[in-house]
């Protein structure tokens, strides 16, 4: 099964703050009081003026993300970090095949990454989603990873997380949902 993600990731009182004006913008609710923002081609234009510039070039250490984040992107990023911090991240894999990247902004500037993996072979905790959910607070629990943590697992691409968002479902609802489902299954 494939999983694709484009999307800024911060504290959820930061990101309706920032995007309350936006017609093209859709908070997907995370755990811990986090948010996804899914970065769509129309989210890009609404925040920069200009369609998204997406790279040909091969993901590395120079360009580690498919979107270009020009200057204008980048600018918001870093205004929006001014109230905590706030990370781009972009995944993209199936079968044990693609590759994370991400970056964090915090009082107006880059303050980590951007870092790539395009192996994911080391260990979990490493991954660059996992590290930069660290660098914005998130909190070890029951869950294998920062990732699952706050409920990124949930769904597998950028629709469906504009889908979770309008529907204003939660990370928890999917919880309970497999509860109820497990209940079921055991006749209780």
């Amino acid at each position: 099964m494939s999983y694709q993600l484009s999307a800024v990731i911060a504290d959820i009182e930061l990101l309706r703050e920032q995007t309350a004006e936006l017609d093209h913008a859709v908070l997907g609710e995370l755990r811990q009081d986090f948010a996804l923002l899914p970065v769509t081609p129309q989210l890009v234009e609404e925040l920069t003026g200009a369609l998204p510039d997406y790279s040909v070039e091969e993901r590395d250490d120079e360009h580690p993300f498919d979107l270009v984040l020009g200057t204008a992107l980048t600018a918001t990023l870093a205004r929006w970090s001014g109230r905590g911090p706030v990370a781009y991240v972009e995944a993209e894999f199936a079968g044990g095949l693609g590759y994370q990247s991400a970056a964090v902004w915090l009082d107006g500037a880059l303050s980590w990454g951007p870092r790539l993996d395009r192996t994911l072979d080391s260990p979990r905790a490493g991954w660059p989603i996992n590290a930069a959910l660290v660098e914005l607070g998130v909190e070890p629990g029951p869950w294998i990873d920062a990732f699952a943590e706050v409920g990124l697992h949930l769904e597998r691409n950028v629709d469906g997380w504009l889908a979770h968002g309008r529907r204003r479902l939660s990370a928890d609802y999917w919880d309970e949902l497999a509860e109820e489902w497990e209940e079921e299954q055991s006749g209780r």
